[in-house]
C-alpha cells in the first residue's frame, strides 16, 4: 500500500510517496523551500505544491515542527507564532481540495518510522530518537510505544533552549568545528540521559548522512548512540504511515 508523506521543517518541506510494506520512498522526493515567514497560507501552498507534483490523489500525512493534538497545532517555534490553535488537518485538507490529511509531529513521525523500519526495530526498553536541525525533535519510545510530543529540543541547557546550543542550525550560524559542535551535543545527551537513562539514542536530521564526523567524538554516555537508517526521509515515512494507520 502507498501513501503520501510530507515533512515539513524550518528550512525546507518534502515528500513523496511511501511504501508501507517496505518503509521507503517510491519515487524521489521532491523538496521546496519554507517560506519566511513561516504562516499557515504560506506553508499550506507549498504542502499542496510537493503534493501535486506528483498528482497524487489519496490521503495524505503530514508532520508539523512543534506539538500537535488532534490536528490542532499547539506550540510553534520554529515557525510562525500564527500557527498555534490552528487547526492544521482542516487547513491543508482544504488547500489539497479535500484530500484526508493526517497531522503529526514531525520527531515523532521519524521516530515510529526508525522504530518500525530503521535502528530501534525490535528494541525494547527506552529509546530517544532525536532529530538535529533547524531545531532538535525528539520522540521517546518505551518498549516501543510512543508517548508523543516530548520536545525535549527546549530543556534548558546552559540558560538556554537546548536546541540554540546544539542544533545543527547553531553549528552552521555559529560555525562550529564538528569538534566543538559535538562537545555541545554530548552535554546535551549527557541532560536527556540523566532525566530519562535511556538504553538507546537514535540520531536523525540531514546530519544523520554525515555521523561518521561527529557521533565518534561523542564520549561519557551510558547508552548506544547510533545513526538513523532512514536518515533524513524518516519524517516522510512516519507522516505516510500515520496517514495509512488513519
Amino acid at each position: 500500500m502507498n501513501v503520501f508523506g510530507v515533512d515539513i521543517g524550518g528550512s525546507g518541506i518534502k515528500g513523496a510517496p511511501v511504501d508501507l510494506e517496505r518503509g521507503a520512498l517510491t519515487e524521489e522526493r521532491h523538496k521546496v523551500l519554507t517560506p519566511h515567514p513561516a504562516t499557515p497560507d504560506g506553508v499550506a501552498g507549498c504542502v499542496a505544491e510537493v503534493v501535486e507534483h506528483f498528482g497524487w490523489t489519496g490521503p495524505v500525512g503530514v508532520t508539523f515542527p512543534g506539538v500537535v493534538t488532534g490536528s490542532t497545532i499547539r506550540t510553534a517555534a520554529n515557525v510562525d507564532k500564527s500557527w498555534i490553535d490552528v487547526d492544521a488537518g482542516t487547513l491543508l485538507s482544504e488547500r489539497l481540495g479535500g484530500l484526508p490529511v493526517t497531522v503529526l509531529n514531525d520527531a515523532d513521525a521519524a521516530g515510529v518510522a526508525e522504530m518500525t523500519f530503521g535502528a530501534g526495530r525490535g528494541r525494547k526498553g527506552t529509546v530517544i530518537m532525536l532529530t538535529l536541525g533547524t531545531g532538535i525533535g525528539s520522540a521517546l519510545f518505551v518498549d516501543g510505544r510512543l508517548v508523543p510530543n516530548t520536545e525535549l529540543g527546549h530543556l534548558e541547557l546552559k540558560g538556554h533552549d537546548a536546541e540554540t546550543r546544539a542544533s545543527t542550525k547553531a553549528k552552521e550560524d555559529e560555525d562550529l568545528s564538528w569538534e566543538h559542535w559535538a562537545k555541545r551535543v554530548r552535554k546535551y545527551l549527557a541532560h536527556v540521559e540523566m532525566l530519562f537513562s535511556p538504553e538507546l539514542f537514535i540520531i536523525g536530521g540531514g546530519v544523520s548522512r554525515k555521523a561518521d564526523k561527529f557521533l565518534p567524538l561523542i564520549d561519557g554516555i551510558r547508552a548506544e548512540i547510533v545513526p538513523a537508517e532512514l536518515q533524513n526521509n524518516a519524517g516522510i515515512v512516519g507522516a505516510g504511515m500515520a496517514a495509512g494507520t488513519a
